[in-house]
């Protein structure tokens, strides 16, 4: 493994450039818990749920324990996200046949137990200044120093503001599935769709942009988050054997190459209480309009466009469905918070 490593960081040094341009969306809403109790300050999936990288032709029919992280050839121990983008496997992005996003089962799950759904967890894990429900999973309000834009960001929990604050999965599940996760059985995509390595709470536009792109088609306007971003993309494809193309390993490369000690991340630490982390200088506070004073009664369900699941809803372009869009019923927002399909 030693040899292979060294041979592999070799190669690391004369990778090339690439751009960026924004894909599909890849975004997420708030939640109520699955039951009251007190959980723990971070989400913590178990890392025993993140697979060994499987070999090119086999199939994962298990959650193993995960990879050994790749460290730096020099004296310090700390893995470095340069050494693990090189033994990254590199080839070209398979189909999207066959995708669908509620295969990964997003906010599904409760990988650790305690009670909340992921969204709030990972609500509970980045935002300060919190405020929580006495149950102790539900994020009322709070301030997120959102990474990607550098903007200081006013969250509040309701229908016209929850959009404000999304859940990224930094390695989208669309380029998941074309890069390997189409090979992985349900246990193991689960584990992804909610795995906080994965996920970051961040600014809804930004995560628009986004979309399902990797490093080769998008990454962060806050310059100052890039080499921690792209890091976590590393850590979480060496964790579960997901490859990369040669123009995302490329533009990964170019970021790393000027910051060749960066670490890979710690799952359970928000990216933006690191004390390594700062904001750009001319960071600013974005507020969200508050809501009226009286509200309208909610208007009922539009029937006159009907979809029966939000598979169907997502394939005709319309999730998500906020209460009072063509296609949005009570039937298809879980949690109740008026955004259905999200």
């Amino acid at each position: 493994m030693a040899l292979a490593l060294a041979g592999a960081l070799a190669l690391a040094g004369p990778l090339g450039l690439v751009g960026c341009a924004p894909l599909e969306t890849d975004a997420g809403s708030a939640a109520g818990p699955a039951a009251a109790r007190s959980p723990s300050p971070a989400a913590s999936a178990p890392d025993t749920a993140r697979p060994t990288p499987a070999a090119d032709e086999s199939p994962a029919t298990s959650s193993p324990t995960p990879a050994p992280a790749a460290s730096s050839s020099g004296a310090s121990d700390t893995p470095t996200a340069l050494a693990a983008l090189a033994i990254l496997e590199v080839k070209g992005r398979a189909p999207q046949t066959g995708y669908d996003r509620d295969l990964f089962a997003y906010r599904s799950v409760d990988l650790d137990r305690n009670g909340c759904d992921t969204r709030n967890d990972i609500l509970r894990r980045d935002l300060v200044d919190q405020e929580v429900r006495p149950d102790g999973c539900v994020v009322e309000s709070g301030t997120l120093l959102d990474p990607y834009s550098g903007i200081a960001i006013a969250f509040r929990r309701g229908q016209a503001t929850s959009a404000d604050v999304q859940i990224d999965h930094v390695v989208a599940l669309a380029d998941a599935w074309q890069k390997g996760a189409q090979r992985w059985d349900a246990a193991t995509r689960e584990s992804f769709g909610n795995d906080p390595l994965n996920l970051l709470a961040v600014d809804g536009p930004s995560n628009q942009r986004k979309g399902a792109g990797d490093a080769a088609t998008w990454l962060p306007p806050n310059r100052a988050f890039r080499c921690a971003y792209v890091a976590r993309q590393v850590a979480v494809k060496h964790a579960y054997g997901l490859w990369v193309t040669a123009a995302e390993r490329d533009a990964i490369a170019r970021v790393l190459a000027t910051c060749p000690d960066e670490p890979l991340p710690d799952a359970h630490a928000s990216p933006t209480t690191d004390p390594a982390w700062t904001a750009p200088d001319d960071a600013a506070t974005h507020e969200p309009t508050p809501a009226a004073t009286t509200e309208a009664p909610a208007p009922a369900d539009d029937v006159t466009v009907y979809y029966a699941s939000c598979t169907q809803a997502r394939a005709a372009g319309a999730a998500p469905l906020h209460r009072g869009d063509p296609g949005y019923r009570s039937g298809l927002d879980r949690d109740g918070d008026g955004i259905a399909c999200e």
